[in-house]
């Protein structure tokens, strides 16, 4: 966990730096000052993301500034987290992909909506809290997946192609994109446009006094677009509608699907994916000020009101985001003011100035999110990992890699259920203690053939008995010599499932028939 919070910690500055350090409540001018300054920030930070979540996620790119307005002037008013900022994360964007190639822009309305209502009931009923008790190598492979197909993805944007549906193909097929954008003038430009914005985004934190004044997303998006606009360069713009336009509310036909069994499939995995992203973001902000803590069960009710919300318009899920949540914390927000009036900039932004949305290269929105998606990938945890705790770093890889293969939720799933097989595996802890074979050594020094070795052995079982431990169970019971019976004793146990009961059972029933048949016939058998 500390590895992971670190992580996020580095996105964002650290507890120490001047913007995260200790939270003072104050009140009048100052506290205003500080929270108009910080949103701001927090809004030139989130129009680039914004707008490049939504279109890497196949819909129109003021669906993007839609579910932000919401996260600003909704889930920004509610209670929950005081400082974490919501909005489209590009966490979920392989996801809304699919659902939206495979259900249609109708009806992501619905599914979003039904994830909110979820996640309105699970912070209702007070499952909010566990969702901490999910294993971190899980959420590391789920963000690691992420990054994967959503680099693999945006390569194909970056030369202006379509790319493949799948993850495996979107990444098999990278030799033929090379090929194709090595042929093509007009995509050799694209790519240098997006390149350039990467470049921008690696360097421009250096330098300090221009990160001060300008985000480096916003700088770098900024930049490439004034390039692309002076050399009129032949690349594909982001295409733009109206705000009014852009909604679109659910219909009846939309909500029919929902009897699909796929459909649900993709709405708990929204759900899911977005409560579990939005929670442990805000344990990463916790770390970064030291202000109020989250409670986790407002705060999913937060994020499930701006869901419902978001689908009610059709826009695009919401989850809680670290990169605007740090800038945030480390502009110096000291209340959710500064949350709610980012929201209040984005609506403005998107009702004048609409038309500014069209000038930006797709390319350069690409490239930030082929940056976004590296830092979803744990590359300095991963070796100190493997050499601490493999199990953990194998769950890691085997999600991230079923995450490519198959698709978000049943990558998840996978690592969810190794992640359980592995406690199980661990808790299992089975000993074997024997008495009685004193009896046999005495009746040895004593030369005599029958009398205390004809009593049966004691064998008494400690610990957790699970089937994951049977097989090494049952081999130490086989190794207990053939011709005395056993006397089985479970009291020690502190867990014992159906099937190791029952084996026992059995193994026990069976050693001793053949320990009293064999000495039936010895008897029979005269000397």
């Amino acid at each position: 966990m500390r590895n992971l919070l670190d992580r996020f910690r580095g996105a964002g500055g650290t507890s120490g730096s001047s913007g995260a350090g200790p939270l003072r409540r104050s009140s009048g001018a100052g506290t205003f000052r500080a929270d108009f300054t910080a949103s701001l920030v927090v809004f030139l930070v989130a129009v680039p993301l914004c707008v490049g979540v939504a279109v890497a996620s196949g819909v129109p790119a003021e669906l993007g500034l839609i579910t932000g307005i919401v996260g600003g002037l909704v889930t920004g008013f509610l209670p929950g987290s005081s400082l974490q900022v919501s909005g489209p994360a590009a966490g979920l964007t392989v996801l809304v992909y699919e659902a939206v190639e495979t259900y249609g822009v109708a009806a992501l309305g619905v599914l979003v909506l039904v994830s909110g209502l979820l996640q309105l009931a699970m912070g209702a009923f007070g499952l909010g809290r566990w969702f901490r008790a999910i294993s971190v190598a899980v959420v590391q492979g789920m963000l690691a997946g992420i990054g994967l197909v959503l680099i693999a993805g945006q390569l194909y944007a970056l030369a202006d192609a379509k790319a493949p549906s799948s993850g495996l193909d979107k990444i098999f097929n990278i030799p033929g994109l090379i090929a194709d954008v090595a042929g093509s003038a007009d995509a050799l430009k694209a790519v240098a446009v997006g390149a350039g914005t990467i470049v921008v985004l690696v360097l421009w934190p250096r330098f300090r006094q221009g990160a001060k004044v300008l985000p480096a997303p916003l700088a770098a998006v900024a930049l490439a677009t004034a390039a692309t606009a002076i050399l009129d360069l032949p690349i594909a713009r982001v295409e733009v509608k109206g705000l009014l336009d852009a909604v679109q509310p659910p219909g009846g036909g939309e909500f029919q699907a929902l009897a699909e069994v796929g459909v649900l499939g993709t709405v708990l995995a929204f759900t899911l994916i977005a409560s579990a992203e939005s929670l442990f973001s805000a344990a990463a902000v916790d770390r970064l000020h030291d202000g109020p803590r989250t409670d986790y069960n407002k705060e999913l009710m937060a994020q499930g009101a701006g869901n419902t919300v978001c689908g009610l318009l059709g826009a695009l899920p919401m989850t809680a985001v670290i990169v605007r949540s740090a800038a945030n914390v480390q502009a110096g927000a000291k209340t959710k003011a500064s949350r709610v009036l980012h929201g209040v900039w984005l609506l403005v932004f998107a009702v004048l100035f609409p038309s500014a949305l069209g000038i930006i290269p797709v390319a350069t929105l690409a490239g930030v999110l082929v940056y976004s998606g590296w830092k979803l990938i744990p590359t300095k945890d991963l070796v100190p990992l493997w050499k601490t705790h493999r199990g953990e770093a194998i769950i890691l890889i085997v999600t991230a890699g079923a995450i490519v293969i198959t698709n978000m939720f049943e990558g998840v799933i996978i690592g969810l259920l190794m992640a359980v097989a592995k406690t199980a595996w661990e808790t299992s802890h089975v000993h074997v203690e024997v008495s009685g074979h004193e009896d046999d050594e005495d009746d040895e020094g004593s030369g005599s053939g029958s009398g205390s070795g004809d009593q049966p052995l004691r064998v008494r079982v400690r610990g957790n008995a699970t089937f994951l431990r049977l097989p090494k169970l049952l081999d130490e019971l086989e190794g207990l010599p053939r011709k005395r019976e056993v006397e089985l004793d479970l009291t020690g146990l502190r867990h014992v499932d159906h099937a190791c009961e029952m084996a026992l059972a059995t193994w026990t029933e069976r050693h001793n028939a053949v320990v009293k048949r064999d000495a039936a016939l010895e008897e029979r058998i005269p000397a």
